[in-house]
């Protein structure tokens, strides 16, 4: 088969699209020829070496395909099935393309307690694009932070797959969205998707913007993904109470405390990471029962990996990237 691999850390030069021996499906694992994968952040850090892992190794964690063999025992599917993959391993103690070969190639061997039917409303690339960040997203929000219909969500970096997936969700639950980027072009776009609020974080006051569009209650959860460069303005931009959910610091790990806005807003913060299989099937219930909608923002054949990894890494996208196979 076809498929995309690291053999050192680097930039997108490293990528090698290259001739890979065909998996087999085990005991309890379904072959799926796979039709769609997505890039996440995930990809980027492991290419770079952060975490190094070991090579040769096939990048990604999300796809999408159709059923092509069934090992002993995996008797819930039939070949030809469209299905998508749990990226979580082991209740998402493990990581599919980071403790295992991946998704960016044509074929991949999975648990079948790993497999789900796509739901007849999408396409493989959609159904590929939504189960890592929706799971990560909805465990931050739903399984964390607790959000209820009407709380006011903040959410930083709308363009990228966390935010974009956060907000989603928080509109399907019922939420109001105040979101951020510094790309008008992004704004309008959420605007159009139907967010409450915008903030330009690179020309605006992003707290002033909460404060006034929530009447000076301030947000009830604040998703944190960025770090160094919003840290200071979630905590100021929390309302007494409110709930900070953290899964990531794209921008640095070592943001200033100021700590006293946590004990004077009595905020709780939570760290999150990936989710369960309980996090993961209460986002596939949101997608399929289409309250929830994943956002494709651009396509790239396989071959074409390190052009679509040097797209995500300038932050151009809305949404997510997808390597069509």
């Amino acid at each position: 088969m076809k498929a995309v691999r690291i053999h050192e850390d680097g930039g997108p030069e490293v990528l090698r699209y290259e001739d890979v021996e065909d998996p087999v499906a085990g005991p309890g694992q379904v072959l799926i020829r796979l039709h769609a994968a997505s890039l996440n952040h995930l990809d980027i850090w492991m290419r770079r070496g952060l975490p190094s892992v070991p090579k040769p190794r096939i990048l990604g964690a999300d796809g999408a395909g159709v059923v092509e063999g069934l090992g002993a025992g995996a008797d819930s599917f039939e070949m030809g099935d469209r299905v998508l993959i749990n990226p979580g391993l082991e209740d998402g103690a493990r990581i599919v393309g980071e403790h295992m070969d991946g998704t960016h190639a044509e074929l991949i061997s999975i648990p079948a307690e790993n497999v789900y039917r796509i739901p007849e409303s999408l396409s493989f690339e959609e159904a590929a694009a939504f189960p890592l960040v929706f799971e990560t997203a909805y465990r931050m929000l739903v399984t964390k932070a607790r959000l209820q219909e009407g709380e006011w969500v903040l959410v930083w970096g709308i363009g990228s797959g966390v935010g974009s997936a956060a907000f989603v969700i928080a509109k399907a639950l019922g939420a109001r969205t105040i979101v951020t980027s510094s790309s008008a072009d992004k704004l309008d776009r959420a605007r159009e998707l139907g967010a409450d609020a915008t903030a330009n974080h690179a020309e605006e006051d992003v707290a002033a913007v909460v404060k006034e569009a929530t009447g000076g209650a301030g947000a009830n959860v604040v998703v944190e993904h960025v770090g160094e460069a919003t840290w200071k303005t979630s905590l100021q931009a929390a309302g007494p109470n409110g709930r900070i959910v953290v899964c990531g610091a794209t921008s640095g790990p070592n943001p200033p405390a100021q700590l006293h806005r946590i004990w004077w807003k009595q905020l709780e913060i939570y760290g999150s990471t990936m989710g369960t299989k309980e996090d993961f099937e209460g986002a596939y219930e949101l997608v399929a029962s289409g309250a929830a909608k994943p956002i494709v923002d651009k396509v790239f054949p396989l071959a074409d990996a390190a052009a679509a990894h040097e797209y995500l890494e300038a932050g151009k996208q809305f949404g997510k990237v997808v390597l069509e196979i």
